[in-house]
């Protein structure tokens, strides 16, 4: 059998760990992780292997050689650029002229891979993929497949609204070389992303294999601690190095370990090192070849790789010393610390929680390290969530993060491309654009600063101008002490998750683009702005209409920047506004559930002391609006869709189609119907809604939480739109406002949220699946099952740790008992597991 090793990775995420050599060496118990690779190839039978290498290629055949060691013939393929999996296995075509596999350099497993092979050929496949069943499946290409193990759908890390399975990709695969008429020659090309979905669709014999056994991709630091625990664990076929003692400890040859060394396994001591009295190693340490630990030293749950030096009375829990590193006595190392390799830590210094310090940098004596040497990452799962980049104001969004995930972004735009950016009031977020302001010049980009302004404006801005981009900084809505860093893309939506991923990317390696004196970008202030989105404001309503309407309106501008630009504006259309807190304040940019009660009652009492027509609440962001009617009731949000629903689609002059999400009542429907018009489901994220609001068959996109977008303006929330908008279909409808609502179908929904651990999200979504067959369903985002009258909606959330639940029925009481079933069901499939 001839196989191909894929072992041309940079294992970007594992720095510092990888930052002088390729993945594939990284040391797993004291072996190169493709040192278990080369051996379970021979082991079944695959002694003909070709390695496919591009980042510092020297090293892996400085070490492997010829093969000869490993009982194989190891030849290599050097791709001088990434070429994508597809593309560089095409660069060895000669070689693979039979059935061959092809299996990751730098992952960890125990697969029976004659099995694999034996499936292959039983199945008379194509391409036959290795299939594991994992607790997280979202860092994976999921695969579905039929009970053949006919392969009937793939998702390349998907979010977890498509998270339909837990079986995923383990980038093992048996392939047929006439695979290789499909892949183009010199280009990148992926197997997962580009070849298995074009024969999918061809209709080529793809299967699934799941496999039993051990496997493990070792991505992040996590799963490379991980591996390490399962070794020892004995929860593999793979056997640590050495002689196995009692304990499960196992010591390597030539080892020097003192009899009054206190040891508590699994532990495993590495050859030649040398283990003084009074040292200490507890459970889970793994000691490198040639590591030399003086007396007193205690290392708990840790890799120390080869030729490290431990000083007396030093302290190392829970962290990775790289290569040749000096510890010096007294040194303390905290949970989640990675050294790099031929670093020197000073005697008596203090390494704290999850300090990344990468290689050849020294630690003076007696210093206190709380952030990352030259290098930073805070370890998060990912940097992007569903309000953008969020956390506390000073503790998680600092200024040195921000100027760093500003240079991230400006890498990956062209230099001398231009960004809008934007802030609320607070004077936290000036500080915060402040220095993004500065990472951005610095990698050569130049930034249009409207200072305090609206989200809306900035994406105006965008949409209308040269801009490639923008950034809008503002303080939580219902938390004061909270950050959040939007980022818009070029039509002026939050930017997809592809772009997310290359900035976390850039961000996470630390790998800025850094330009010339003369290249560095400018920071200008554009003029007249705020004045082109007005003008663009009048020019999308119906001016004559609202005037001639003469409405009396009670406005709470809630401290936000729309009392700036709203003015000017009114005074055009012949309306008596009575204002609340028309002003900017950069302590009242936050509202609390009771002051929003608050405030929508004194609205109320004001619409019945003014009879006003009606009283509208823009949030301090501009985008989102509380509507009350001329009877002085707040109206629900869902209440309000289905009024901007029906207003839309009989007032408004131009056709097109309605888009709202998932989650949104079936009364949308019936509605649309009764005026000719057609509706569209998005996902229930905000860039899913605004992307749907770019189809120029769609003409307005409404959600559940107040933010409405009229396409023909912008595609995306703005609330001073709204508000005019809905004055122009009052003017247009000649009713009150309160007796339109009235007007409106009932309906009756339910929502709760359930607890579900992150590793059995997967489980859940594959167990509903299963539950589906028989009824009609959706996979748009989540499962939206349908069954007559009523459905309901499954959905995990990308940022918590639960299972968001949405039901419609024929009565309240349906609707509760819809969404108390499937929470019942998701916690029978968390309680029972497989």
């Amino acid at each position: 059998m001839k196989a191909v090793v894929m072992a041309g990775g940079e294992g970007t995420r594992l720095r510092p760990l990888t930052s002088n050599q390729p993945k594939p060496m990284v040391p797993i118990v004291n072996r190169p992780c493709m040192d278990y690779i080369l051996e379970l190839l021979r082991n079944h039978g695959a002694t003909d292997v070709v390695a496919t290498l591009q980042f510092l290629p020297q090293l892996i055949k400085s070490y492997f050689g010829d093969g000869s060691v490993h009982g194989i013939n190891l030849n290599y393929s050097i791709e001088e650029y990434p070429m994508g999996t597809a593309g560089s296995v095409k660069e060895a075509e000669d070689f693979l002229n039979e059935t061959f596999m092809v299996i990751s350099g730098d992952a960890l497993t125990d697969f029976d891979l004659t099995y694999l092979m034996d499936f292959h050929k039983r199945k008379g496949a194509m391409v036959t993929i290795a299939l594991k069943r994992v607790e997280n499946p979202l860092e994976f290409g999921v695969v579905m497949t039929e009970e053949s193990g006919q392969i009937d759908r793939f998702l390349e890390k998907p979010t977890w609204g498509q998270v339909f399975s837990d079986t995923v990709n383990t980038g093992i695969y048996v392939l047929e070389p006439e695979i290789f008429k499909h892949v183009p020659k010199g280009e990148k090309f992926d197997f997962s992303k580009d070849l298995f979905p074009m024969l999918l669709e061809q209709g080529a014999p793809l299967y699934g294999c799941i496999m039993d056994g051990y496997w493990c991709d070792i991505g992040n630091f996590e799963q490379y601690v991980q591996a390490h625990k399962d070794i020892l664990d004995l929860k593999s076929n793979l056997q640590p190095p050495g002689i196995r003692m009692r304990d499960n400890v196992w010591i390597g040859d030539g080892a020097d370990v003192d009899l009054s060394v206190d040891i508590s396994g699994p532990v495993v001591i590495g050859q030649n090192a040398k283990i003084e009295a009074g040292a200490e190693l507890s459970e889970y340490s793994v000691i490198g070849n040639n590591v030399l630990m003086m007396s007193k030293a205690h290392t708990h749950r840790s890799i120390i790789w080869d030729n490290a030096y431990l000083g007396q009375h030093c302290h190392i829990h829970g962290a990775v010393i790289g290569k040749s590193c000096d510890i010096k006595s007294g040194v303390r190392i905290e949970q989640g610390v990675v050294v790099g390799d031929d670093s020197v830590l000073g005697e008596n210094s203090v390494i704290n929680h999850d300090v990344k310090i990468y290689p050849y940098k020294k630690v003076d004596a007696g210093a206190v390290v709380n952030s990352n040497l030259i290098w930073e990452s805070r370890g998060m799962r990912t940097l992007f969530g569903a309000k953008g980049v969020s956390g506390l104001i000073n503790v998680d969004i600092t200024v040195d993060l921000a100027m760093k995930l500003a240079m991230a972004y400006g890498t990956t735009l062209k230099r001398d491309a231009r960004v809008v950016v934007s802030q609320d009031a607070s004077r936290a977020s000036r500080m915060i654009k402040r220095a993004m302001i500065a990472g951005l010049n610095s990698t050569g980009i130049t930034t249009n600063d409207l200072r305090i302004t609206s989200a809306s404006v900035n994406r105006f801005l965008i949409q209308t101008g040269q801009e490639v981009g923008g950034i809008h900084i503002r303080t939580s809505p219902f938390d004061q002490q909270s950050l959040e860093i939007h980022f818009f893309d070029t039509n002026g939506l939050d930017i997809k998750e592809g772009l997310q991923r290359d900035i976390e990317k850039y961000f996470y390696r630390q790998d800025f683009r850094r330009v010339f004196y003369n290249q560095i970008g400018e920071t200008e202030f554009p003029q007249r702005s705020i004045e082109a989105y007005r003008d663009a404001v009048l020019k999308s309503v119906d001016i004559e209409k609202i005037q001639g309407r003469r409405f009396k309106v009670v406005v709470d501008y809630a401290f936000g920047s729309t009392a700036i630009i709203m003015p000017h504006l009114l005074e055009k259309l012949n309306c008596d506004v009575v204002g609340l807190n028309a002003y900017t304040s950069e302590r009242r940019t936050t509202i609390s559930p009771d002051q929003l009660n608050a405030a929508t009652q004194q609205i109320s009492r004001l619409v019945d002391t003014f009879k006003a027509d009606f009283g509208i609440m823009i949030d301090s962001g501009g985008e989102k609006v509380t509507v009350i009617d001329d009877r002085g009731r707040m109206v629900s949000l869902d209440d309000a869709l289905h009024l901007f629903v029906y207003l839309t689609c009989n007032y408004e002059q131009s056709i097109g189609k309605i888009a709202v999400p998932l989650n949104v009542s079936s009364v949308v429907e019936d509605i649309a119907k009764r005026y000719g018009r057609g509706v569209i489901r998005t996902k229930v994220s905000s860039r899913a809604m605004m992307e749907a609001a770019l189809d120029t068959n769609v003409m307005f996109v409404g959600a559940q939480s107040g933010g409405y977008i009229f396409t023909r303006f912008l595609p995306a929330f703005d609330g001073i739109v709204s508000f005019f908008k809905l004055m122009e279909y009052l003017a247009a409808a000649e009713r009150p406002l309160s007796e339109i609502v009235a007007s409106m179908p009932s309906y009756h929904l339910a929502h709760t949220n359930t607890f579900c651990p992150w590793d059995k999200k997967g489980l859940v979504m594959r167990r509903l699946l299963e539950k589906a067959k028989g009824h009609e369903a959706e996979m748009i985002d989540g499962v939206k099952i349908y069954n007559s009258t009523s459905w309901a909606l499954v959905l995990p959330d990308p940022d918590e740790p639960v299972v968001r639940i949405y039901a419609e029925g024929d009565t309240q009481k349906d609707a509760d008992h819809e969404v108390e079933n499937f929470a019942d069901f998701v916690r029978e499939v968390i309680e029972v597991g497989e």
